[in-house]
Order: structure tokens, then sequence, then C-alpha cells
């Protein structure tokens, strides 16, 4: 687990000194939090952890409580191998190779697949199935919305992790015979709307959202310039409805790589600066946050600020009978 705490577990209690008892009077204080039956961590440690690394942290403790070599699969290979995904509170997920219709114990979902043409990779320790079947797995089994991201970043080159981008040949070459008609329609559906040049999984969950709201396509990372040269990139831009949309992570005014040195108060002088200046071209700005993807608020404020929706079929070829 790169960069998490260590786990502590029950059969090692007497390397620690512990007791089951002194570990469940631990527990009680918080000092320790129970990961799982048997796997525990320190609790200051895990309070600490983001949402997604308790979840990468759940994966390891269910992997130390498995005594046959288990494949890990869906969010948790996707955890693994550090692609993004949408949604909190995902079960641990891993694969059965009995056609029983899978079941879930402890924790863990198992999910059949079939042994042939199963690629599997060893990531930190832990048996994953590959970067293609991972996202197609995503694909098949989310909701639309919820599979465009993990298929938007391994379009893209990985530079942290020194991996090269994938194509859409190649992942629709991997849909193969795995999956049923249905399924393979869902995967198709999804790739055809991927695109690499959203910029995080915020963004690209934002434009699923977008789609299936009606609204009308965004150009992504439009460039804007001014007298001064160049105003920066746009998120999304609707020409027609002269609407700039900007997803704001954390990340943006967290992460070293985007603040390029910069203090956090320095970054966001510098965004609203930028979009200031976009509003002196003549563009409405619009801004929105984790908290309204997560509450459904996305739409109306697209709507507030006047983006159009997609023409309907039916109001196409009224327009051509009129012309």
């Amino acid at each position: 687990m790169t960069n998490l705490p260590p786990l502590i577990l029950s059969r090692d209690r007497l390397h620690h000194g512990l007791t089951p008892n002194e570990l469940a009077k631990r527990v009680k204080a918080r000092a320790l939090f129970r990961v799982r039956h048997g796997v525990y961590i320190e609790g200051p440690a895990w309070r600490e952890l983001e949402p997604w690394e308790q979840y990468r942290v759940r994966i390891q403790a269910a992997a130390e409580t498995f005594e046959k070599p288990t494949v890990f699969a869906r969010h948790s290979a996707a955890s693994v191998l550090k692609i993004p995904t949408i949604g909190l509170n995902h079960p641990v997920q891993a694969l059965t190779f009995k056609n029983d219709g899978g079941r879930s114990r402890a924790g863990v979902r198992r999910h059949f697949a079939a042994r042939a043409g199963l690629r599997v990779v060893q990531i930190e320790g832990l048996l994953v199935t590959d970067r293609i079947r991972t996202v197609l797995d995503l694909a098949a089994f989310s909701p639309f919305t919820e599979a465009i991201a993990p298929l938007d970043h391994v379009l893209r080159p990985d530079p942290a992790m020194r991996i090269p981008a994938l194509d859409k040949a190649g992942l629709e070459a991997g849909i193969g015979s795995l999956y049923s008609a249905a399924a393979g329609r869902r995967i198709r559906t999804a790739l055809d709307f991927a695109d690499p040049a959203s910029g995080s999984a915020g963004e690209s969950w934002s434009r699923a959202l977008i789609h299936v709201a009606g609204f009308e396509v965004p150009t992504l990372q439009k460039r804007f310039t001014d007298s001064g040269g160049l105003v920066g990139y746009a998120d999304f831009f609707w020409k027609r409805s002269k609407v700039v949309g900007e997803f704001d992570g954390l990340g943006k005014y967290l992460k070293p790589e985007f603040l390029r040195g910069r203090t956090t108060a320095e970054a966001v002088i510098a965004e609203k600066e930028r979009e200031n200046r976009i509003r002196a071209l003549g563009f409405h700005v619009v801004r929105w946050d984790w908290t309204d993807l997560n509450a459904g608020r996305l739409e109306g404020k697209l709507a507030a600020a006047g983006v159009a929706r997609r023409r309907t079929r039916s109001a196409v070829l009224d327009a051509q009978n009129h012309s």
C-alpha cells in the first residue's frame, strides 16, 4: 500500500504485545479502527485518510484475510491500478471462477469470470484484472454517468504511473465474447462517448451528467486569449450560449502540480483574475464542484446560466420542413 498506514493483524497481536481484550479496548477508545474481522489500523491514521484511501485499505485488509489467491476486480482493481472511479462506499470486489451467480460474504462481493482470456497483473502484491478488463467491466456494469471517468482516464497517458494511453480500438477489441450483447452495447455506448480531453474524473463525471441532462455538447479545454495574450483553457465552452463552465476540484488549489510553486491563496486570486478576463470577452462563467455533482445541482446551474439543450430530432425535421 504505497504511502498508506500499515495494518495490524490480530493473528500477529503478540508481536505488538496486545491481547484480544486490549485490542477491543483500543478500538472502543478509537486508538485503533477495525477495518474488518482480524484487521486493524491506527485510529488517527485512518481518520486522516481520504475516502478513496480508506477503500484501498479495505482491499488490502481483505487480501490479508484470504487463504487462497484472489483476483480483485471492478472498483477494487481500479483502486489498485490508480484508475479513478465515481462514487463512495463500493464493496470490495473480487472474482470467482465458480459459475454460481457470484456471492457476497464478509464484505466482499464476488463476480463470476471465466478463466479463458482473463489477464491478471500483480500490483503492490495484489492480483487484479488488467487495465483493459477493469475499465470494460466498469463500463459494462456501472451506470453510464459513472463509466466515463475510468475510460477517459486510460485514454490519456499517465505520467505519474509512467503508463501510455490506451486507444479506443484496443479497448473495443477487448470486448470480444466476454460480455453479453446488452453489456457489449453498454460498453460501446460509453466508449463512443469517452474523450481523453477531459482533464479529471470530476470533469468526466460532469460531462456525462451534462449529456444525460440533454444539454448541447460543449467544447472541451477551449483556449481563450485577449489583448494581454493567453487567458487560459476552460473546462467546458458552449459557443452558441456564450457560456464557459468550470469544474472546481480541490486539486486545483491544493496539489503541487497545479499550484506550480504558488500558495493556495495565490492560486485562488489567479483563478479569479482569469475568470474576470473571460467575462470581459463577453462570456458568462458558471462554476461547480463535487457537491453540485453529488446533489444533482449541475443541471439547474447550467439551465440558469442559459446553456442550450440539444435540439430533438423532431425539432430538426420541423425546421427542415419550414426552411
